[in-house]
């Protein structure tokens, strides 16, 4: 998980959705009336896509998983726990069908005051909760941050297949990057492309990693001779 910046919507957009969160009000507010609109909204939910998939990192991955294509609007409060919110603009994220539809679903938890436990990559920097372990290819809580926890038990940021898809992606990157280094000393104009490809492809996560290791630490995780080539990618390509 990345962090993400959140666009503003267009006047339009913005005043649609207001409007659409009207009716859900005058329908009563309650999580039937929500779902059902929300099923008939077509518009709504082109300005909301629209909006959402230049936010998404590389070709428009999931912005919980970073791996399959994003696919659903998420409503990052549930329908079921916040039916005023089903129209809210700060509420919707792009996930993949997974992640949305058999991770997440309905779950929200909360504290004791009633503070969510999930990392929101639009509000936050999710490495304030999350970090990734590149050698194993598992994220683990930071000081056993609870929304960390959390966010990696309710996405199933650990899954089998994620796990493996970032150990391969680790491996695929280092060696890009080298790849990429060798050609900019070059001039080659074929770096750009190398680096584009890197930047759309699955776990961008992976890469967003490697260029956050200290000079401390660098050279035992990505290898010594990746080192000078993740200092020049780093000075480049930033998050």
């Amino acid at each position: 998980m990345i962090p993400l910046r959140r666009i503003p919507l267009p006047t339009n957009a913005e005043t649609l959705l207001t409007k659409w969160s009207g009716r859900v009000s005058d329908a009563g507010g309650s999580s039937k009336a929500a779902r059902d609109l929300w099923v008939r909204a077509a518009s709504p939910k082109k300005h909301v896509r629209g909006a959402l998939e230049p936010m998404a990192r590389g070709n428009v991955r999931c912005m919980y998983c970073d791996d399959s294509r994003a696919t659903d609007i998420d409503h990052f409060q549930p329908i079921e726990k916040a039916p005023l919110r089903t129209f809210v603009w700060a509420n919707h994220l792009l996930a993949c069908s997974y992640c949305n539809s058999n991770a997440k679903r309905s779950l929200y938890p909360v504290d004791q005051d009633g503070t969510c436990l999930l990392v929101d990559p639009t509000v936050e920097d999710p490495a304030d909760h999350l970090v990734l372990l590149l050698r194993s290819g598992e994220y683990l809580a930071v000081n056993d941050s609870p929304k960390g926890q959390q966010t990696i038990d309710v996405f199933g940021l650990n899954r089998r297949d994620l796990v493996k898809g970032r150990l391969d992606a680790f491996d695929r990157a280092c060696s890009n990057i080298r790849d990429w280094f060798v050609l900019i000393q070059d001039d080659d104009p074929h770096a750009d492309r190398l680096a584009q490809a890197l930047l759309d492809s699955p776990f961008i996560d992976v890469v967003h990693a490697m260029t956050r290791l200290g000079p401390a630490v660098a050279p035992a995780v990505v290898g010594q001779r990746t080192v000078a080539a993740l200092d020049a990618w780093r000075s480049v390509h930033s998050f």
